[in-house]
């Protein structure tokens, strides 16, 4: 599946408050299923010793599906299509690591 097709289908399941004009609420669902991404990890280090299990390994795969779908959604909400925002990604990086700053911080780099 590409981008762009996922995206297609993603849109066809977002159903919320102003579809089409309400960037926030994808951008807040956004976070919050980042931060059940980290929520996952961060116990596997406090009750695995780091050792990451299949189950929890399954369990973050599903939450970065919804990370994904928001991030589909959230594109729409911008007038981006994710190929679009996957290419000017890999673009910038490129360009980062041409230029030997990949490492470092700040986005104007």
């Amino acid at each position: 599946m590409d981008l762009n097709s996922y995206q297609t289908s993603a849109l066809k399941t977002a159903i919320y408050p102003n579809m089409g004009a309400n960037f926030p609420y994808p951008a807040l669902g956004l976070v919050g299923e980042a931060g059940e991404v980290a929520d996952k990890l961060k116990k596997v280090i406090r009750d695995n010793d780091g050792v990451l299990t299949d189950p929890v390994r399954d369990a973050v795969a599903k939450e970065l599906g919804d990370v994904m779908w928001y991030v589909a959604v959230l594109a729409y909400e911008l007038d981006y299509d994710l190929a679009t925002i996957a290419q000017n990604n890999l673009d910038k990086l490129a360009s980062r690591q041409e230029r030997g700053v990949l490492a470092g911080s700040g986005d104007n780099r």
